[in-house]
């Protein structure tokens, strides 16, 4: 683990100019005004893998009174305090939150936890510090494209020539390492999505709504080659509430 959180420290530039402010198009198109329709009406919200902040800071510019934002990576904290924006920002990891049980009305996690290996305890620690009928909005990368050794194959053996996706060993759970771009390297873990779905009821996390939604304009522009794919989804968004035994 310790070798993950020092490849994020090295390239937490890399994500704050590529991901924030703006730059990335599904980011500002999709994942934010998502996340901002979720968190609506929550009043005490953590942001799980904070980042540089956006989603918290978010969360406080839809009215949240209380936003806290974690992240195990002391240059991210750094730059969401710097950023400020009204949330709190700490350095902790998501399987060990600092906060009392039932602290939160709302958790959010933006395409974190396929980044985290303890993952059964990281949804353990949602569950314990949502209120009973909190809300978890947990945002993936959709795993049917995160399967190792996937990707875009172009067959020249067919007339005319086709292009499509390579779906890899899909439920087989795989830790790798990535070359994003030149020179960075970010670790992934892919796992299918029962793992996810089961981890979370048993945690008492219950599935209440579930989203797959098409890849946005912005990106499809910027990404040539997918616009023959955009019928396939890039992103997951699973909704839970905490279950309430009272």
């Amino acid at each position: 683990m310790a070798d993950d959180i020092d490849l994020w420290e090295a390239h937490a530039d890399w994500w704050q100019d590529g991901f924030t402010e703006g730059a990335d198009p599904e980011y500002e198109e999709q994942i934010l005004p998502i996340a901002a329709n979720l968190l609506e009406g929550y009043d005490r919200v953590l942001d799980i893998g904070t980042g540089e902040g956006q989603v918290a800071r978010l969360a406080v510019a839809g009215g949240a009174r209380t936003v806290a934002g974690i992240d195990p990576t002391a240059n991210q904290v750094v730059e969401a305090t710097k950023r400020g924006g009204g949330a709190h920002f700490a350095r902790a990891r998501a399987d060990a939150l600092p906060f009392e049980d039932a602290s939160f009305d709302a958790a959010i996690a933006c395409l974190v936890f396929e980044h985290i290996e303890a993952v059964d305890d990281a949804i353990d620690e949602v569950a314990r510090v949502l209120r009973p009928g909190g809300r978890f909005a947990f945002f993936l990368n959709h795993p049917l494209l995160q399967t190792p050794n996937s990707g875009w194959i172009d067959d020249y053996m067919l007339d005319p020539p086709e292009q499509y996706w390579r779906i890899g060993p899909y439920l087989i759970e795989d830790l790798s390492v990535e070359e994003v771009e030149k020179d960075v390297f970010i670790p992934f873990i892919h796992r299918p999505l029962s793992r996810y779905i089961n981890a979370m009821s048993e945690a008492g996390l219950v599935l209440r709504r579930m989203m797959e939604p098409a890849p946005p304009p912005g990106f499809l522009a910027r990404a040539v080659e997918y616009q023959a794919a955009a019928s396939i989804p890039r992103l997951l968004v699973l909704v839970a509430e905490k279950e309430d035994h009272t």
